[in-house]
């Protein structure tokens, strides 16, 4: 396989859950506005800056309600990991990447992509915003499901693997970072039962609520529900899961041995574990790590696969 098909497919897989994970980052908040009691203030602003494009958003808007920030995560054009800018890029790639991916994940990338774009102010608005939030994931994992199922396990399906996973792992903890970065705010106004509640809307907007109840067995608390998202070998959308297939997709690829070492430490750090008590100071910065190891990673693999003279 060509380094430039190997890397269009592998970013194609990156936005694609990219997009959906954004539209589960949004729901996070949404989800709250209705669990919360209405005296509860909640920063809007929170999920940009877990999202890691505040420079962006800071360029262009000086109001940080809700109203901006939906719009700027879900349709800015000026923020590159907006949810339509990532569905217009799945499109371009697998455009491009046509003849090794199955001809059915075309079609369902453009009725997406028009979906999204069409019905871009139910997402903006609050009124519609969960349903259309629901339909755009589903049709993410409409693709996904279609790539597992019918596409050969040769060294594109690893790319798609790698990218899929890899994304994954960073916006699982974006999405923690973003239900933790309201708490200091709740703490303060002695509402600490109301903790309960925002662990509770991360764990749904991940489609982890019942996992997390039958694996943990537990109550939900923020220390239970960070050790489970990021170590729990058996969620697929927990960091330690998704280390785990990258691993399994690197040795089905040629010069994997660089990319073995740098999983190797990232896993090293996950067991490693931090304060899962403490989610103002100990959590962020712990969260804050792994995210730049996830940038390191995406380096290796660019330089192991993609630049290739």
């Amino acid at each position: 396989m060509l380094s430039r098909v190997a890397e269009r497919v592998y970013w194609a897989a990156r936005y694609l859950e990219r997009a959906e994970n954004t539209a589960r980052l949004l729901k996070v908040y949404t989800s709250l506005l209705y669990d919360l009691p209405d005296d509860t203030g909640i920063s809007w602003y929170n999920l940009v800056v877990a999202s890691g494009t505040h420079v962006q958003y800071n360029e262009r808007y000086q109001v940080r309600d809700e109203r901006n920030v939906a719009k700027f995560l879900l349709a800015d054009d000026s923020n590159p990991s907006a949810m339509l800018s990532s569905l217009r890029l799945v499109r371009e790639n697998i455009r491009t990447t046509r003849d090794v991916v199955p001809p059915e994940s075309w079609e369902l990338i453009n009725e997406l992509y028009h979906y999204a774009g069409d019905n871009i102010q139910q997402g903006i608005n609050r009124r519609h915003r969960r349903d259309y939030i629901d339909e755009v994931i589903k049709g993410c994992q409409q693709i996904n499901g279609l790539i597992m199922a019918t596409m050969c396990n040769d060294d594109a399906w690893q790319m798609l693997r790698l990218g899929r996973n890899l994304e994954r792992a960073d916006m699982t903890t974006r999405i923690l970072e973003a239900g933790g970065s309201m708490l200091p705010d709740i703490l303060e106004e002695d509402n600490a039962h109301v903790a309960d509640v925002v662990w509770g809307a991360v764990l749904r907007s991940l489609n982890a609520y019942q996992p997390y109840r039958r694996t943990m067995k537990v109550a939900v608390t923020g220390e239970d529900v960070g050790t489970f998202l990021l170590e729990d070998a058996l969620f697929p959308r927990s960091f330690v899961y998704c280390l785990q297939q990258m691993e399994m997709a690197s040795k089905s690829l040629p010069s994997s041995d660089e990319v073995s070492k740098a999983l190797e430490k990232i896993s090293k750090i996950v067991k490693k574990g931090t304060d899962y008590q403490d989610p103002i100071i100990a959590l962020p910065k712990h969260l804050n790590a792994l995210q730049l190891e996830m940038t390191s990673l995406h380096n290796v693999f660019a330089d192991t696969w993609f630049y290739i003279e």
